[in-house]
Parts: structure tokens; C-alpha cells; sequence
């Protein structure tokens, strides 16, 4: 009888669903002013409740005290912040998603999880006209993509493994910073991104304890190469130890595109990890005719972009490559035992790739 009532609700809820998203034209957008901060506690009690609630009353405070307070990001009238719409098929995946409820942090803990993953991102990498070396299955590849939350935490996981390798590389090579803490070399490294990047690579910067400095675009909010180079060369000349560049594809501010041409071939003879913010214009390059500001792609290290926004797929959904997969392992990875498993020399266990888990 349960599964049956189970059932039976099911199917309310996916019928409230498919009212909600076709009649979602008919919703204001945003709430209306009787919404204020703290507009939910009059509506709740001031403790859980101690015995279940029956689930007509819970299903009536759906529209009672939830969609009151909800901004309809579906509505068809919805044009603040940025594309972020979803699809039937999305919706679909979710709930199977749902109901499986993997948790795949190593290819042990359940094998489909990682190499859907990795299959599905070799696909995208194609598709968007990415180099091959941030395929997962290519014989000159020592690189692959990974699901990430956000940019965001792209962009840290990116600054992290940077910031990883050129310490590691400046105890290797430089007397002086050899027998120091890594904390020490830590507080000379510098990091940039043009005043037009995202507020994201500021915040990373406050996570790792790097500096980032924010470099003048030109006329068309362009970062360029001979800005670059003149950032990294006096801040040599102040002891300090470039690391990162985080080049924009489409700034949050004004879409506009720092010019990887100029930029990529100044990393490379500086030795700075490029990392490649492509958060909101990214998922145009499926079109080959829009691969114009990709021009320089192949000196990246690592490029995000999000496929929740343009693609038709939930939020939050983050598609993140990097060059070389050792430089991400070499900076999370952790070998507890009980995490090992028979195939942990032949698998991909994302968890050594990200900073989750």
C-alpha cells in the first residue's frame, strides 16, 4: 500500500511540475512587495514539527510559502543576470540521477559514474573545437575534463594546482627557496586577470593567499599581451613570483574577450599557468563560425565554461579541462585506505582531481 501512495504522489508532483513550467508565462517574474527579508518566518513554525505533516498540507505550502518568494529564471519574461535555462530532458536525467544517488568520488565507488563522465566530457571537448590534449581518450593526452559545481570553483581549482606546481618548481630550482616553507614562497606569488574579470578569481585569490592583480584592458575591454608582460616584468623586479593568468572569454560586465593570441604565447615564454574563463560565452563555440576569439586556445592549461548556461542543462553544471591531469592530482590527491580499490592504477578516481571529497 505505501509503494502505492508513493507512487500515486509521484505523479502528483511530476503533474504540478508540467502545470508550473507551461503555464510559467502566466507568473510574475520576481515577487511582489510584500516579500521582505525574513517574509518566510511568519509562514513556518519556530520549530520542526515533532510528527509527520500530511502531504496535502505540505503540498499546498508549496505555492503558499515557496513560489511567493521564488524569481521564475524559466519565465520566458526572466532577462536579469544570465541564460540558465533547463529542459524536459535535463529534468529527466536529474531525477534518474536522483533516484540512482551515486556518490563518485573513485571509479570504485561506482564505475558508470566515472567514465559517463569522462565519455561525455571528451564529447563536449570535440564539440567545442578544444585542443586534443584535454581529451581523456587520446594517445597524446595526458590531460581530461571533470564536472565541476561552478567557474567558480574552477578557477580556484585552477589557481590551487598553480600555485601548487610553481612552488614545487621554485624549491627545485632556486637555492634560495629551497629549504623554506612553502607558506614563504606562497606569500611572493602573483597571479592576474583583467579589472573585467570575474569577481570569482578575487575570491580564489583570498582562499590561496595569492595575490591577484587586476590589469587595464584596452578600448574594447580587451586584455592584451604587452599588458601582460609588462605586469609580469616589473613585478619580477619586485621579488615577487608570477603564477596565473586567468584570461575571460565574455566578461560578466560587457561580454568581451581577452585576446588568448596575445596572451598565450606571453604565458608560455613566462611560465605562467593559463587558466581560460569562458563561464558565459563558452557554450558558442559549439558553433565553429563563433571559434574566432578561441584563437590561442592551445596554450591554455585549463578552460571552464558552463553548459547550465545557453545548453538546456541544470544549474549548476561546470565543464572544466585541464592540460596535465598530474598537476590536479599532485595538488588534492590523499590515499586513505579505505579509498583504495583493485583498479586504482588503471582508473580515473576523480576525487585526486578536485577539491571535494
Amino acid at each position: 500500500m505505501q509503494a502505492e501512495e508513493y507512487n500515486r504522489r509521484g505523479k502528483e508532483m511530476v503533474d504540478y511540475i508540467t502545470r508550473y513550467l507551461t503555464t510559467i508565462r502566466e507568473r510574475k517574474v520576481t515577487p511582489g512587495p510584500e516579500v521582505k527579508p525574513g517574509y518566510m518566518r511568519e509562514l513556518l513554525p519556530d520549530s520542526a514539527p515533532t510528527d509527520p505533516e500530511d502531504w496535502d498540507c505540505i503540498f499546498r505550502d508549496i505555492e503558499k510559502v515557496i513560489m511567493p518568494g521564488v524569481v521564475h529564471w524559466q519565465s520566458p519574461y526572466m532577462h536579469a543576470y544570465y541564460p540558465a535555462l533547463t529542459s524536459w530532458p535535463s529534468m529527466l536525467g536529474d531525477m534518474l540521477a536522483d533516484a540512482i544517488n551515486n556518490i563518485g568520488f573513485t571509479w570504485a565507488s561506482s564505475p558508470a559514474c566515472t567514465e559517463l563522465e569522462m565519455n561525455v566530457m571528451d564529447w563536449l571537448c570535440k564539440a567545442l573545437g578544444l585542443p586534443t590534449f584535454f581529451l581523456h581518450h587520446h594517445p597524446d593526452s595526458t590531460g581530461g575534463g571533470i564536472l565541476q559545481s561552478t567557474v567558480s570553483e574552477s578557477s580556484l581549482v585552477a589557481l590551487l594546482a598553480a600555485r601548487k606546481a610553481r612552488i614545487q618548481q621554485q624549491k627545485r630550482t632556486d637555492p634560495a627557496d629551497r629549504d623554506l616553507d612553502d607558506s614563504v614562497v606562497n606569500s611572493r606569488l602573483v597571479a592576474y586577470a583583467s579589472d573585467q574579470a570575474h569577481s570569482s578569481v578575487e575570491k580564489a585569490g583570498l582562499i590561496s593567499l595569492v595575490k591577484i592583480r587586476f590589469l587595464p584592458p584596452d578600448d574594447h575591454f580587451s586584455l592584451r599581451g604587452d599588458t601582460l608582460k609588462e605586469a609580469i616584468q616589473e613585478d619580477r623586479r619586485r621579488g615577487l613570483v608570477p603564477v596565473m593568468l586567468c584570461a575571460t572569454l565574455g566578461t560578466t560586465g560587457v561580454c568581451a574577450f581577452d585576446n588568448l593570441s596575445e596572451l598565450g604565447p606571453v604565458c608560455t615564454s613566462e611560465g605562467l599557468w593559463l587558466h581560460v574563463d569562458a563561464a558565459y560565452a563558452g557554450s558558442a563555440f559549439l558553433c565553429p563560425e563563433l571559434r574566432g576569439p578561441l584563437g590561442g586556445i592551445e596554450y591554455a592549461d585549463s578552460f571552464a565554461f558552463n553548459p547550465s548556461k545557453w545548453m538546456m542543462v541544470h544549474f549548476d553544471c561546470t565543464a572544466f579541462w585541464v592540460k596535465d591531469k598530474y598537476k590536479l592530482q599532485q595538488t588534492f590527491s590523499v590515499d586513505p585506505v579505505y579509498l583504495r580499490h583493485e583498479n586504482s592504477d588503471q582508473a580515473t578516481d576523480f576525487m585526486v582531481q578536485t577539491t571535494y571529497i
